[in-house]
């Protein structure tokens, strides 16, 4: 794709001693989904009934695993018996178990999104017994509901991504259509001029985000809000979103900022960090349910190379959307 240079705002030079303070989490966000929802309200309420029969029935696998446990549950608002109970509030405890530890790890291998498979169980059950229910009244319609699942589980697919290496490489965070690319003259998380990327994902696309460069989670912004149709530009200030700062990790330590944006059809915005963790370039951190936005936040430089236009379309870690000039002339 051909390089599109940006040269119509004047840049501030980048702070290369400052590295940002890590900020504490929202008070607001209690969970890895802010927003809650049916489905997390059902899995929590199973949480419950597992966790009286392993403390009722399995006391002794209750008890290796406290052995195993690697810290204590503080932040956790349930007890933590094995790692199922952390699933929606690993963003509120340092608590956690090895991967050789966790009977349940073999799920994040699955080639779907683990903070969905409550949602694709649920929701596929429900439209087979549906279709199982309408094949005695009107078959045509117990067919359609058998192609739910498969939607389903389309959505929540989980692809393997080759994320390039390339230095001064901005991934995408997201899969979909790039429906805007703006010049800010000021941005306030940025702290001075900003391009500001913006990308549609409809319900085909992968819904899982990813970061767009090696760097630390700085804070967290939730902020509650419509949810307006994600195609329209009104939709990234008024609609619920969570904000996630991110300071790369190489000079000059740039500030970058990814918005997950609810849409009409998406209200469920999951984003499993927490402030002070790094991410490798293309590490996923969350994901939307359903149709939605995602909007890239980036510091303008001199030199700065926009690889992408409206209209193309890019997936999440693999595409490369800007790339800046060389760091060797910067120094720590």
């Amino acid at each position: 794709m051909a390089q599109r240079q940006t040269t119509q705002i004047e840049s501030i030079p980048p702070d290369v001693e400052k590295r940002l303070s890590i900020q504490p989490l929202q008070s607001d966000i209690r969970s890895i989904q802010p927003g809650g929802g049916v489905c997390m309200k059902i899995e929590l309420a199973w949480g419950t009934w597992r966790r009286w029969y392993l403390k009722t029935f399995r006391t002794a696998y209750v008890e290796r695993m406290r052995r195993l446990r690697r810290g204590e549950p503080q932040g956790c608002p349930h007890e933590v018996l094995d790692p199922r109970d952390l699933k929606y509030y690993r963003n509120q405890t340092a608590c956690h178990w090895d991967e050789k530890d966790d009977p349940f790890a073999w799920r994040d291998r699955l080639p779907f999104v683990r903070a969905g498979l409550a949602e694709l169980i649920l929701l596929s059950v429900i439209c087979l017994t549906l279709a199982a229910i309408t094949a005695f009244v009107f078959l045509p319609l117990s067919l359609v509901l058998l192609g739910f699942p498969l939607f389903f589980a389309w959505f929540f697919r989980n692809p393997q991504r080759k994320v390039p290496q390339a230095p001064g490489l901005v991934v995408s965070p997201a899969d979909g259509k790039i429906v805007a690319v703006e010049e800010v003259a000021h941005d306030e998380l940025i702290g001075g001029p900003a391009i500001v990327i913006g990308i549609f994902l409809s319900v085909f696309n992968v819904h899982i985000n990813r970061v767009p460069v090696t760097s630390r989670i700085i804070g967290l912004r939730y902020c509650k809000g419509k949810f307006l149709n994600a195609l329209r530009a009104a939709s990234a200030r008024e609609n619920e979103q969570m904000v996630v700062q991110l300071e790369e990790d190489e000079v000059p330590h740039r500030r970058i900022i990814v918005r997950q944006i609810a849409g009409a059809i998406a209200r469920r915005i999951v984003c499993w960090v927490a402030p002070g963790e790094r991410l490798d370039r293309g590490s996923q951190f969350g994901m939307i349910k359903l149709g939605s936005r995602t909007e890239l936040v980036v510091p303008y430089e001199e030199g700065l190379s926009l690889l992408v236009a409206v209209g193309d379309h890019v997936r999440a870690g693999s595409s490369a959307v800007l790339k800046y000039p060389s760091n060797t002339n910067h120094h720590e």
